[in-house]
């Protein structure tokens, strides 16, 4: 029971790890990043790359999906450049799971008291919001140690082997499996970190593995659906988009994973390292088998999500998950405000016909808009108290 427990808790602060080091990077480089991710939108191939490079930095390609979709929002960028962004970044996400499979345990109490250090003498200077990312890093690390290290008394257990070869070797319940594991964690990479070291220490077998990993990648597109489930259809084409290319890609890979698993047994040497590799090669084959079709998908992807009707008291920028990052969170409410704005404006247009026609029907709508009005009013006062002040300048 110690063991079990030993473990959940090293799997919690892998998740806690990568929560910090997004969280952290956003408040830093928050606008920074979106001007970068803004810059490489002039074509595809340079969009896949802007993708990668900020994906690469905050660990997150939800992160990445949120800053995107805000461009949608506001109607910055078209679609196909976008979802050509999020390929980059999930082949960015894969590169930084290669980053941690490697033997870094000298590097992670140098980056944990490096980091406390900056974050305790500076907290509110940007060297402390770096310091907080140093830590993230060093929590990264240290927590892929003890994930190997809680796992060898349970593979020496004759119970726990007995139960892992009872296990049904299915291809769609182990990608189920580990798209539910991604949404529950927040972080594709933390799945994929964990799948490589239960592998490593024997408790998953390597099979099992890359159905796991199709399913991170599944879940990954998932996550990203969900956080933006109340946002405007703009913003919510881009993540069905990419979950569609996920799929697709899954589909097409769950003939070959024989062969595939056949091939990194040939020519990568360790079992961890075969793990974060597949998951790399798979986002990089969705890149290069996708990107042309970009323009293909953002099509129907028009048709099947249509923005509601304007009249509605419902906000639709104000996303809860932006409130930790104060440069998207004031853009949402700044969009919000454009949105009541509108409401104005239509109430305004139809005074005219009211005092012309003596229209008491239109009349009637009006007053319900100014409801509208004054809903919309008190929804973004009180999203504006909530953002967080801790990267905020003055």
């Amino acid at each position: 029971m110690l063991h079990l427990l030993n473990l959940l808790a090293a799997i919690a602060l892998l998740v806690w790890g990568t929560q910090i080091v997004r969280t952290g990077i956003l408040r830093v480089f928050g606008e920074g990043l979106r001007h970068w991710l803004a810059v490489g939108m002039g074509s595809r191939p340079r969009a896949v790359l802007a993708g990668m490079a900020v994906t690469s930095l905050i660990q997150s390609g939800t992160a990445t999906c949120l800053i995107v979709a805000s461009f949608l929002g506001r109607g910055l960028v078209p679609l196909a450049a976008a979802l050509a962004v999020m390929l980059g970044a999930d082949v960015g996400s894969a590169m930084m799971a290669v980053v941690f499979s490697f033997d870094l345990s000298w590097l992670s109490p140098l980056l944990i008291v490096v980091g406390v250090v900056a974050f305790i003498t500076r907290e509110k200077a940007t060297a402390g919001r770096l310091g907080r990312v140093a830590i993230g890093l060093g929590l990264i690390l240290m927590s892929l140690q003890l994930i190997v290290a809680a796992t060898r008394p349970l593979t020496e257990s004759a119970a726990v082997r007995t139960l892992l070869a009872s296990l049904p070797s299915d291809l769609l319940l182990d990608l189920l499996v580990g798209a539910v594991l991604t949404v529950f964690a927040y972080s594709s990479l933390a799945i994929v970190l964990l799948t490589a070291a239960l592998t490593a220490a024997g408790l998953v077998p390597s099979s099992v593995a890359l159905g796991l990993v199709l399913g991170a990648n599944v879940g990954s597109g998932l996550l990203a659906v969900l956080a933006t489930a109340h946002a405007p259809a703009a913003e919510r084409r881009l993540p069905l988009g990419n979950l569609v290319f996920k799929l697709l890609g899954a589909l097409l890979a769950m003939p070959w994973l024989g062969t595939v698993h056949g091939l990194l047994q040939q020519h990568i040497p360790t079992v961890e390292q075969r793990v974060v590799v597949f998951h790399l090669g798979f986002n990089l084959a969705l890149a290069l088998l996708f990107v042309g079709v970009t323009g293909v998908l953002a099509r129907p992807l028009l048709r099947w999500v249509q923005a509601p009707s304007r009249a509605t008291a419902r906000p639709r920028h104000l996303d809860p998950s932006a409130l930790a990052t104060p440069s998207l969170a004031i853009s949402c409410a700044a969009r919000e405000a454009l949105h009541q704005a509108d409401v104005v404006e239509t109430m305004l247009r139809g005074i005219l016909p009211v005092i012309r026609h003596n229209d008491l029907v239109l009349a009637e709508q009006l007053r319900k808009m100014d409801d509208t009005v004054d809903e919309l009013y008190s929804a973004i006062k009180f999203y504006l108290t909530q953002i967080s002040r801790e990267a905020l300048s003055e």
